[in-house]
């Protein structure tokens, strides 16, 4: 990410948020061949304007996790101690406890904080109290998943880890909830959690991400608050929101409007009474732009879309790819892609996703026998 970038802390410092970071940051642009990118030092100017970070660019060692921030005099680098998504959460929480004596004492100001930690991710391991609920044997497998011994198997036996790290995770997001009520901070302070991939796990034969297929592509994105004072009910939106919008709502959640120089949608108006919505998109534009070169996944560039309405898309350069309609096949087993039935669907897809690439300055080679 270029240093002048403007970045969502950027938004919030104006308003006049405190803002801290602390976990992953993978932003940098460090490449695993110049050294292990988890001691990598990310200049200050590097770390999107936030007030206090606590980061690290990329690590796939959950036992062995080091964190930096500061600078001169006040710079720091240690290794965190114990498991990653706990002692990330430790430092949150110590954060919040630091802002609700802020409040306390008058001297408080409203705060910005994001915690980014890397699990569930492989490798599949977690604590051992966690890790012991989840056996591959008493696993049930999403429909999707092949019989095939080898799929199978594996995917069992990392899926039992993955469990255990989101059930981890779930544990300290109740651990930062009631850091929020004990500080009096609760009624004040909204909760976005989601995802920035999901896990094939075995479905269709695949593992990991960079695909268009429903598990890698469909997160979880859940906004939670205090005591319900909004004027809104628990409710699920299948709006088409993607990653773009994240940074929007949020500061919609706060009554901030998105900058100028910000894209994506708002959708904090599902959640704030008296919010506006925006104009809504009709559909989520997704794409692989590099392959990773990771095995039993896609190694050619992609582009695709996904409509409100329950339709998805996706093209290679010059060649139909998928095409689902998920209200009838949620578990994607039925391609359509190359079926003459569903040629006008196809069509009107490809024009949409066309639109897309037209309208984000993109450049892909779309099918053009269709």
């Amino acid at each position: 990410m270029p240093p002048e970038m403007p970045t969502i802390a950027h938004a919030f410092k104006q308003a006049g948020y405190r803002t801290s970071y602390f976990g992953k940051w993978h932003v940098d642009g460090f490449h695993e061949k110049k050294g292990r990118a988890a001691l990598h030092i990310i200049p200050p100017e590097r770390r999107g304007g936030f007030d206090d970070w606590g980061g690290y660019e990329n690590n796939n060692a959950q036992w062995d996790c080091w964190v930096h921030g500061g600078s001169g005099d006040g710079a720091f680098h240690y290794r965190l101690g114990g498991y990653e998504t706990d002692a990330l959460s430790d430092l949150l929480i110590d954060s919040l406890r630091q802002r609700g004596r802020e409040a306390a004492e008058g001297k408080g100001q409203p705060f910005f904080a994001v915690l980014s930690v890397q699990p569930p991710h492989d490798p599949y391991t977690a604590p051992a109290e966690w890790m012991a609920r989840h056996t591959p044997a008493s696993l049930v497998l999403r429909p999707n998943v092949p019989d095939i011994p080898r799929v199978r198997q594996q995917a069992r036996r990392e899926l039992a880890g993955a469990c255990a790290q989101i059930e981890n995770l779930d544990w300290n997001v109740g651990r930062i909830r009631q850091a929020l009520v004990e500080t009096g901070l609760q009624d004040d302070t909204y909760i976005v959690f989601f995802s920035d991939h999901g896990d094939m796990h075995g479905s269709h034969g695949q593992f990991r991400k960079t695909t268009m297929w429903e598990e890698a592509l469909r997160i979880p994105f859940i906004v939670s608050r205090g005591a319900n004072r909004y004027g809104r009910q628990n409710d699920r939106v299948r709006a088409p929101i993607n990653h773009v919008d994240i940074a929007p709502t949020t500061l919609g959640l706060c009554g901030i409007d998105k900058p100028d120089w910000m894209e994506g949608t708002d959708y904090s108006g599902h959640v704030v009474r008296g919010r506006q919505a925006g104009n809504e998109p009709d559909s989520a534009f997704c794409q692989l732009v590099v392959p990773t070169g990771h095995a039993d996944s896609v190694d050619r560039p992609w582009r695709g879309v996904v409509t409100a309405d329950g339709w998805k898309y996706a093209a290679f350069e010059g060649q139909p790819w998928m095409l689902f309609n998920l209200n009838e096949d949620p578990y994607e087993q039925a391609n359509l892609a190359h079926n003459l039935r569903f040629r006008h669907e196809r069509r009107a897809l490809q024009d949409r996703l066309g639109q897309w690439i037209s309208d984000t300055a993109d450049r892909f080679r779309l099918p053009d026998d269709i």
